[in-house]
């Protein structure tokens, strides 16, 4: 017997203040807190994506090492919303033929790099 398919994914990660990543991701970004576990948030992203910020989770180095991608048809609207509600985006919006993508980054208050993307070629599902 086979196990079963895999229904939905999770990625945890540090928070150093979880008030301010609420504030971030739920305020700023609009996501869904789906679970409040006292030490740890869990936000939706999809219907069977989620996003979990601990304070135990031990913080990561400064840098570029871990990048957060959403992935969106509405790259622009979503630089324009975050840029009206105050967020700090080093640069606009831009293609990237290396990689085939379209697309911009900002930071969140823990320091991860959050790409806003979307495919020249979508990813099928």
């Amino acid at each position: 017997m086979e196990p079963s398919e895999i229904c939905q994914q999770i990625t945890f990660l540090h928070s150093s203040d979880l008030k301010v990543t609420k504030h971030f991701y739920n305020g700023l970004l609009g996501l869904e807190v789906v679970r409040d576990q006292g030490t740890c948030l869990i936000f939706k992203v999809t219907p069977s994506a989620f996003l979990g910020f601990c304070e135990h989770i031990e913080a990561l180095p400064a840098g570029r090492r871990i990048i957060l991608t959403l992935v969106t048809e509405d790259v622009d609207e979503w630089y324009l919303q975050l840029k009206k509600n105050g967020a700090s985006i080093e640069e606009p919006p831009k293609a990237n033929p290396k990689f085939q993508i379209y697309h911009f980054f900002l930071k969140d208050p823990d320091g991860y790099w959050i790409e806003f993307q979307r495919f020249d070629h979508p990813l099928s599902g």
